[in-house]
């Protein structure tokens, strides 16, 4: 009884072959994932494949859009700072911190109170658009507009509505920019209002996806953020712009076909010396002083079979000597690149 039972026991042990396939199996599962479909089939994928999807907090925009977007609009960055410092005579520069996506809500509560909050939209695109001003950036501009030297200027105090209408005019040249950024989609700005406190902000529903451009100016002692933020059916058709041009660009241009090589009909009758001559033939100077008629000069086989032929001064065929009648003649068989 005891000799059935370890017969069996070492009939149920997994030999070395096995354990690998089963380590291989495990770690084949471990790394696809099953995608089950609509018409009831299931399919596997590499798990690196998908992609996790937050319902709480969706995102419209891929990995590869958001950064075309974002390099869509350092471009603009640069084309605006230089702008806004000839528009202000003072040294104006802007960097672009985050570009991401969240709802309208949790965005207009991020903002600061008080500030500078302008409403707008880009016609002829659809939805209401933000253009947020920190206070501070907002006056120093307002100094630099009524002839001060924008630096130590006093940022206590909301801006009121007269002081409001300076800021527009450089308020005016932000969205006039980025608007002439992505021609030809001709877009237009309009301002429809302002706001200085973010929560009171109802120009989308709460769940709206918004697009958030943030960005770091300076001018002169000051330093403070900008956003721009547009909700994301408004910006689509500027993302399918942004990423059909960039795929454009990174095709190769298509080559032109080659045109046949016309023959120009002046150089029928000039004449072009031709010489056929072995390159490996080497003698010294003594011998070849002591040449003579009759005498003999051995060659190698394989000159007969390189001879180079020279067009003026250029080697450019390679052949082989033979006889054509009661001349010699030289079959052309490879042709010399130079």
């Amino acid at each position: 009884m005891d000799s059935s039972v370890t017969q069996e026991n070492q009939g149920d042990v997994l030999t070395q072959a096995e354990v690998e396939a089963l380590l291989a199996q495990v770690a084949a599962d471990e790394s696809t994932v099953a995608i089950h479909k609509a018409n009831h089939s299931v399919e596997k994928r590499e798990r690196d494949a998908v992609q996790p999807y937050d319902f709480r907090h969706p995102a419209f925009l891929s990995a590869s859009e958001l950064r075309k977007l974002r390099l869509g609009h350092d471009d603009y960055l640069r084309a605006l700072a230089a702008r806004m410092s000839i528009y202000l005579r003072m040294d104006f520069s802007l960097q672009l911190t985050k570009l991401h996506t969240q709802p309208f809500r949790k965005f207009a509560e991020s903002l600061t109170t008080p500030s500078c909050i302008t409403i707008f939209k880009a016609e002829p695109l659809r939805g209401i658009c933000i253009l947020d001003l920190n206070p501070a950036i907002a006056l120093t501009m307002l100094d630099r507009l009524l002839g001060g030297p924008g630096i130590n200027v006093n940022t206590d105090h909301t801006p009121t509505d007269i002081e409001l209408s300076l800021i527009d005019q450089a308020v005016t040249l932000i969205l006039t920019e980025w608007c002439k950024h992505w021609n030809p989609l001709e877009l237009r700005p309009a301002i429809l209002g302002h706001e200085d406190n973010g929560s009171f902000l109802q120009t989308s529903a709460d769940e709206t996806m918004m697009v958030v451009i943030a960005m770091d100016a300076r001018l002169g002692d000051c330093q403070a953020p900008i956003h721009l933020a547009f909700p994301y059916f408004t910006i689509e058709p500027i993302i399918r712009k942004v990423c059909a041009s960039l795929e454009t660009a990174a095709q190769p241009p298509e080559q032109a076909p080659a045109s046949p090589v016309q023959w120009n009909s002046q150089l029928d009758d000039v004449l072009v010396p031709v010489t056929a001559q072995w390159e490996n033939l080497v003698i010294t100077a003594r011998e070849l002083s002591q040449l003579k008629v009759g005498d003999f000069i051995q060659l190698s086989p394989d000159c007969v079979q390189e001879i180079q032929i020279r067009l003026a001064s250029k080697t450019k065929f390679v052949g082989r000597l033979g006889t054509q009648g009661n001349h010699r003649a030289v079959e052309l068989q490879q042709t010399v690149h130079s």
